[in-house]
C-alpha cells in the first residue's frame, strides 16, 4: 500500500513489561551456531509458506536451526502473554499492533531493532512504516504489510441467485431478503477474538457521523448515542437475515473459526469480512477462483470513508533472546530476501518491504484478492486503528455487548451505556 498511513503515538502510559538493559544480551556482529525459536499464528496457507521459507533458510543457513512454533488466532495471544511473562517465548516473533502498547509499554519489553542493523536491513522501510512498531524512541517491531478488512463474497452463490454484490449499506440490507427466501446468508461476522462483528458496526458509524470510534492516545470519540447506534445497525444485520444470530452461529459452528465452518464451505453462507493479509485461509477451502472481493460499502450519498487499515502484522526479537544477530538475520530474510519473497507472496499481505515488494511485482505475484483489497483500499480516506482498540479486554466488552443484543437481554440504550461505563473506566485505567 502506497499510500502514507497516520503512524501511532510513540509514547504510551501503561506499566511496562520491560526488560532491564543489564539482561540484555548485546549483538557482537558474528553469526554463531544455534537454535532459534519463531513463532507465528495464521491458516494453513501461512503455514505452509512459511514452512517452507524455513526450509530455504536452513539450506542457507546450516548453522542456525530455525524451530516454529505456529497455530490459529483463536487463544494465541493469550499463549504468547504466558509464556513472556515467564520469560520463554520465542526468539523471533510475529505480533499483532496492539501487543506494543501490553508487552512493551516504555519500549522494553522486544530488543530494540535499532541496534541490530549488522544483519537487520531497514532501508526498504519508509519512516511512516517503521513509526508503527517504535515505542520511546525504541524500534521493537516492523511492520510486515499494511491491510484492512474488506468484504470477500462465493462468486458461485451470487451468480445462482442472480445478484451482484452489493456497494451500499442498503443494498447489503435488501440482500438479507433474497438469501433469507432460499434459507442462506449473504454475510456473517463472527464475536470470537477478532470482534468482526463490532468491527463492521464501527466503520458504518464512521462513516456516517464522521468520527473515530477511539483516537491514537486511547480516547473514546463515541458518545452513548453513537455507540447505539452502533449496536442498532448490528440488530438490523440479524433482524434483515444478513447475517446469523449468535445462537445459530454457535448451534451451527460452536467454537470453529468461519473458514472452517461448514456453512461457510458448503455456501450457504456467501460473504466474509476478513483482512487482506488473512484472506488465503478462505481461498484455500473453495474451489479456485470462487472467493471474489467485494466493494468497500458506502452510503447512499457515495461516501465511503470510515474504513481501518493498520499494521496487519509485525515481527519483533525478544528482548530475552541470547542470539540478537542471528535472531536479526533470520528476520531480515523474512523481510527482504527476494527468494523467501517468493515463497511467503502473499500470505502476510503485500510486503511494505521496498525489496520484497519490488520482487513480487516483477514476477507477477501481485495478484488475487489481497491485491484488489490493498487497491480499492488506496482509494479511500481510511482511517489508521488504534492499538487501543485491538486490546483482548475491549474485545471481550464489545462482544459481550452484542451477544447480549443478540440474545435480547436488554435494549440498545442500556448496552450502548454499559459499553460506554466499560470502555472509559478500562481505558482511564491502563493509562
Amino acid at each position: 500500500m502506497k499510500k502514507i498511513l497516520i503512524p501511532v503515538m510513540c509514547v504510551f502510559a501503561l506499566s511496562s513489561c520491560g526488560k532491564t538493559d543489564s539482561s540484555i544480551t548485546l549483538p557482537d556482529g558474528t553469526l554463531d551456531k544455534c537454535t532459534l525459536r519463531f513463532s507465528w499464528w495464521g491458516g494453513d496457507d501461512r503455514h505452509e509458506a512459511t514452512l517452507e521459507a524455513i526450509k530455504l533458510w536452513n539450506s542457507i543457513h546450516p548453522d542456525i536451526t530455525i524451530k516454529s512454533e505456529y497455530g490459529g488466532w483463536d487463544g494465541w495471544t493469550e499463549k504468547i502473554n504466558t509464556q513472556i511473562s515467564s520469560g520463554n517465548e520465542a526468539d523471533i516473533m510475529q505480533i499483532n499492533y496492539d501487543w506494543l502498547i501490553t508487552l512493551s509499554a516504555d519500549g522494553k519489553g522486544f530488543y530494540d531493532l535499532n541496534n541490530l542493523v549488522t544483519f537487520l536491513d531497514l532501508s526498504g522501510f519508509d519512516d511512516d512504516i517503521l513509526s508503527f512498531g517504535t515505542i520511546n524512541g525504541h524500534l521493537n517491531a516492523v511492520a510486515v504489510s499494511i491491510s484492512g478488512r474488506g468484504l470477500f463474497y462465493n462468486s458461485e452463490v451470487f451468480k445462482r441467485l442472480n445478484v451482484e454484490y452489493p456497494s451500499t449499506w442498503n443494498e447489503l440490507f435488501e440482500l438479507g431478503k433474497t438469501f433469507g427466501s432460499h434459507g442462506l446468508y449473504p454475510l456473517d461476522l463472527d464475536i470470537q477474538s477478532g470482534a468482526t462483528a463490532w468491527y463492521l458496526s464501527v466503520v458504518y458509524v464512521q462513516q456516517t457521523t464522521g468520527k473515530n470510534f477511539i483516537d491514537m492516545d486511547g480516547n473514546l470519540c463515541f458518545t452513548v448515542s453513537d455507540l447505539k447506534k452502533a449496536l442498532d445497525f448490528y440488530k438490523q444485520l440479524e433482524d434483515n437475515h444478513v447475517i446469523r444470530n449468535v445462537r445459530t452461529r454457535t448451534d451451527e459452528d460452536g467454537n470453529a473459526a468461519l473458514y472452517q465452518s461448514p456453512e461457510f464451505i458448503n455456501g450457504n453462507i456467501a460473504g466474509v469480512l476478513e483482512w487482506g493479509s488473512a484472506v488465503g485461509k478462505y481461498e484455500s477451502v473453495l474451489d479456485d477462483g470462487v472467493l471474489e472481493a467485494g466493494q468497500f460499502l458506502m452510503d447512499e450519498n457515495d461516501n465511503s470513508d470510515g474504513w481501518f487499515v493498520k499494521p496487519s502484522l509485525l515481527y519483533a526479537i525478544s528482548a530475552n533472546t541470547k542470539y540478537p544477530d542471528e535472531a536479526a538475520a533470520f528476520m531480515d530474510f523474512l523481510l527482504n530476501n527476494e527468494e523467501c519473497a517468493d515463497i511467503l507472496g502473499t500470505s502476510r499481505g503485500i510486503p511494505v518491504s521496498r525489496y520484497a515488494e519490488e520482487r513480487l511485482e516483477s514476477t507477477g505475484r501481485l495478484t488475487g484478492l489481497v491485491q484488489q483489497n490493498d487497491e480499492m483500499l488506496e482509494s479511500l480516506e481510511t482511517v489508521t486503528v488504534s492499538p487501543y482498540m485491538e486490546l483482548a479486554r475491549m474485545k471481550e466488552f464489545y462482544n459481550n455487548a452484542i451477544e447480549q443484543i443478540s440474545y435480547n437481554l436488554a435494549d440498545t440504550n442500556e448496552i450502548a451505556q454499559e459499553l460506554y461505563e466499560n470502555i472509559t473506566n478500562y481505558l482511564e485505567s491502563i493509562k
